[in-house]
C-alpha cells in the first residue's frame, strides 16, 4: 500500500512524529511518504491558520509525483481534506480526526479526547460534533496551557502530566480515549498498557481505514496523486 501522509502543519518536529506512529503500522510491502506541507503555520489554531494550511496541503499533493494508493491529512482539523478529494476524485483521503472518530464510534459508550493545550479545545469539541459525537462525548480534557511550546517536543515536555491527564479522564468515567493533535501522534502506546479502555491514534486509525477502503475496491482507486 502506497501511501501520502501529509501533515497539514509545518512542524519538522511533528510530521517526525506523525511518520513514526506511521510506520508502527506498516505491513511487508507498505511505502509511505510523509511530509509537512508546502507552507503554513507551524500549529493550525485559528480559522486563518486552517484556511492557509489546507492551501499548503493541496501544493503538496500537486507536487507528489509518485503514485499513490491513499492520502491521510495527518492534522485534527482534517485541514486540506474537502479541496484533496475535490482534486482528486476517487483517491481515498482520510483525515486522521474522522478516523479517530469513527473508531471511537465504532466502540460505543463515552469516548473523551485528551489534548495538549487550551487553544485547540474549541476546535477538537467541533470536529467531534461534526463526526456525530456531540451526545456521547464524555468530555475533552487539556493540559492547563495556553501555549505548549515547541508542538515537535510537546510529549518530551508535557508527556508525565498527559499521562495523569489520561487516567483522570478514565477515571472520571471514559470508554476511550482519543488522543487529540497531530503533536500527539504515538503517545498512545505510550499509555494503552497502564489503563483498561481503548486509547486511539488518528494517523494509525486512517491507515487502517485506507487499508480497508483499499482491500474492498477494485484497484480503480489507485490514482496518481
Amino acid at each position: 500500500m502506497r501511501l501520502l501522509i501529509v501533515n497539514p502543519n509545518t512542524s519538522a518536529g511533528v510530521t517526525a512524529r506523525i511518520d513514526a506512529a506511521a510506520r508502527v503500522v506498516a505491513a511487508p510491502g507498505d511505502s509511505f511518504t510523509t511530509t509537512s506541507a508546502a507552507f503554513g503555520p507551524e500549529l493550525i489554531v485559528t480559522e486563518a491558520d486552517a484556511a492557509e494550511a489546507a492551501r499548503g496541503v493541496l501544493a503538496t499533493v500537486s507536487a507528489h509525483r509518485d503514485p499513490v494508493d491513499g492520502i491521510v491529512l495527518a492534522s485534527f482539523g482534517d485541514t486540506g481534506a474537502e479541496a484533496v478529494r475535490h482534486a482528486y476524485p476517487g483517491l481515498p483521503v482520510v483525515g486522521i480526526a474522522g478516523a479517530a472518530f469513527a473508531t471511537a464510534l465504532a466502540l460505543g459508550g463515552r469516548p473523551a479526547i485528551v489534548t495538549f493545550a487550551r487553544p485547540v479545545v474549541a476546535s477538537l469539541q467541533d470536529m467531534a460534533t461534526r463526526y456525530g459525537l456531540a451526545d456521547r462525548l464524555a468530555c475533552v480534557a487539556s493540559l492547563a496551557l495556553d501555549d505548549a511550546g515547541d508542538p515537535g517536543r510537546v510529549q518530551e515536555n508535557h508527556g508525565p502530566a498527559l499521562t495523569a491527564l489520561v487516567h483522570e479522564t478514565v477515571r472520571s468515567g471514559a470508554t476511550s480515549i482519543v488522543m487529540g493533535g497531530g503533536p500527539l501522534a504515538g503517545f498512545a502506546a505510550t499509555v494503552r498498557n497502564t489503563i483498561d479502555v481503548p486509547v486511539i491514534d488518528g494517523v494509525q486509525a486512517a491507515i487502517g481505514m485506507i487499508r480497508v477502503t483499499i482491500g474492498f475496491s477494485d484497484g480503480s482507486l489507485r490514482r496518481k496523486a
